[in-house]
């Protein structure tokens, strides 16, 4: 019977920080016997993974790239399965001096076509002339790569077999880079971000021991993808970096039951973990199961949450909901980062649960500022509209942000401006893309993190991407705020509405809401169309289009990320159809995570 690695290592010093490499962090680790346990999608264990274990097989690997001539700083292209096997490739290109390039899984992409031109576009911009899959992928692989100026494709036991005897090592040196992270997408066109051994290792140890303030016997649990930098950095490296052992979830089990998440922290002890806020919405909605009355959540005492928008109501649900097994809200941390800062930028305060502020929300449209209110209005009695955010926390040691207006001067708390970011946790740059670097990264080393928001009390607060605000008749408008407020509608669930703005011929702005529609009655349909128009005309007082589209149209990230630019671009290109009343909506296959969520029994 297989047993999962231990929490604790007994005779090895416990380190999250003084490492300034990764392979210098994984030789450490490897001295111990903490390490990786991969579950399946009923919570039963599978593979099990010492860091020793990680160490020896990636530096076998290494010897066998550079005995078959693969030049230093070749990039490969992996597709980041939750496997033994993508973890130890990784770190194979670490002692080999090459670098990786994680690619997503088809889960989240949906139909062949789609998947397999995101992968060749992904690869065309890598420059990867090395690709790597398991064997279910390999098809899909080799698709893509057609035409491509590819030296080797194969699967991992293809390279396995390579040999390995009269090869050396050429581990990344401190000054060197450590892989390319694929951004996103959820505004644009994913980019590749250079992250550097500098950049991962400051993050890392920023992550343990100012975010987390890691501790011997902390213990990671993890679903999230391997190719996205929350799961990556945050449950694959920053724990290795640490010693800490982590169970993982694939995404897809975690799709068909999220619940087995919880029950793999109940029955192994997990401490920490982290998920976007829908993660956290979809445990909700099933937490009526009976199955997790057995479950004990009392030793799960970091509850992280950023990756998208942190909606303060759907934590104060999961709390309710899960209060009687043993989980406090004081567990929950929000956080905030992005890829281009390897991952963490800021972390909320320890053991305090969620800080919200309650805003004006007309005053933050026309005055750009951020005006606190009694939630049952601004304390003369009067009814305001108001929304509430949340604060994400304070930078890591050795980084700042900064709060700036459209000129670049550096605003006071509580006004709402571009978020700017500084420290050595920041990328070295797109990947062969100077002018998008150019764009984001300035001179004096500060970072345009494309983000909005404003400081309180010099914690951080988002309240949107730049690139996603509506300015309709000089007030700022978030499509979020709209998102929010549709959803509850009567049969629009949580990932079933897009909002975004299109340009009209007279050079103004139309808002339009495009919203999963699953009913077919005539009379059904006109009210809901009514009750849209009615709750973004509260908002926001004006009219807007609304378009009720079949389910499962429209399109996510490869992280579960709702992409309102993909919507609006197919939206103009006229190829979102509008249900008219009566019409049967299609089915088309699934294309994200979150509605593989949303229709699984």
């Amino acid at each position: 019977m297989k047993r999962p690695t231990a929490s604790t290592n007994s005779n090895l010093p416990f380190r999250t920080t003084g490492f300034s490499t990764l392979v210098e962090g994984l030789d450490y680790a490897a001295k111990g016997g903490t390490g990786y346990n991969i579950f399946s999608s009923r919570g039963d264990l599978e593979e099990v993974l010492t860091y020793r274990d990680i160490r020896d097989e990636a530096m076998a690997l290494a010897q066998a790239f550079e005995k078959a001539g693969f030049a230093r700083r070749t990039r490969v292209a992996i597709i980041a399965e939750t496997s033994s096997n993508f973890l130890i490739f990784f770190f194979a290109c670490q002692y080999a001096g090459m670098l990786p390039v994680p690619l997503p899984l088809d889960i989240y992409l949906g139909a062949r076509t789609e998947y397999i031109s995101c992968l060749r576009n992904l690869i065309t911009k890598a420059q990867a002339t090395i690709a790597i899959s398991g064997p279910d992928m390999i098809d899909f692989l080799r698709e893509a790569a057609q035409g491509l100026a590819l030296e080797e494709i194969g699967t991992f036991d293809e390279f396995r077999a390579l040999p390995t005897t009269g090869g050396h090592l050429r581990p990344f040196q401190p000054e060197e880079s450590s892989y390319i992270q694929f951004s996103s997408g959820s505004t644009m066109a994913p980019r590749g971000v250079l992250i550097s051994q500098r950049a991962i290792t400051s993050n890392t140890s920023g992550i343990a021991a100012h975010g987390l303030k890691l501790q011997p016997g902390d213990r990671g649990t993890s679903w999230l993808p391997l190719y996205h930098d929350m799961g990556l950095v945050g449950f694959c490296l920053a724990p290795l970096m640490s010693q800490v052992s982590i169970d993982a979830l694939a995404p897809q089990s975690f799709a068909r039951r999220p619940l087995v998440w919880l029950k793999i922290i109940s029955e192994h002890g997990g401490t920490i973990s982290f998920s976007p806020n829908f993660g956290y919405e979809l445990c909700v909605r099933r937490g009526t199961n009976s199955a997790t009355q057995r479950y004990d959540l009392s030793n799960w005492r970091v509850a992280g949450i950023g990756g998208e928008m942190i909606y303060a109501n759907t934590l104060n649900k999961f709390a309710e909901t899960f209060a009687e097994i043993g989980f406090s809200a004081t567990a929950f941390l929000p956080c905030y980062g992005q890829s281009e800062s390897t991952l963490a930028i800021t972390f909320a305060p320890l053991n305090k649960g969620v800080k919200v502020e309650n805003i004006d929300q007309d005053r933050l449209g026309i005055e750009r500022k951020a005006i606190r209110v009694n939630a049952n209005g601004n304390g003369n009695g009067a009814h305001v509209n108001f929304r509430p955010f949340v604060a994400c926390g304070m930078p890591l040691p050795d980084h700042q942000i900064e709060i700036r207006d459209e000129a670049g001067a550096a605003l006071p708390d509580h006004h709402l401006g571009h978020i700017f970011a500084k420290g050595p946790s920041l990328m070295d740059g797109y990947f062969m893309d100077p002018a998008a670097t150019s764009l984001v990264l300035k001179e004096d080393g500060w970072m345009d993190t494309g983000d909005l928001g404003y400081l309180t009390g010099g914690q951080i607060v988002i309240t949107g991407r730049q690139k996603d605000l509506i300015i309709l008749n000089g007030r700022n408008i978030w499509p979020q705020d709209i998102e929010e407020a549709v959803k509850g509608i009567y049969k629009i669930g949580p990932n079933d509405v897009a909002c975004f703005s299109v340009t009209q011929p007279d050079g103004g702005e139309r808002i339009v809401v495009v919203a999963h529609c699953r009913v077919t009655e005539k009379e059904v349909r006109n009210e809901l169309r009514k009750t849209i128009a009615a709750t973004v005309r509260k908002i926001c007082g004006s009219d807007c289009e609304i378009v009720l589209a079949p389910p499962r149209t429209l399109r996510f990230t490869s992280s579960g990320k709702l992409s309102r630019a993909l919507v609006k671009e197919e939206y103009c290109a006229g190829q979102i159809p509008n249900l008219t009343p009566g019409q049967i909506a299609p089915q088309p296959a699934a294309t994200d995570l979150a509605r593989t969520f949303e229709e699984r029994p």
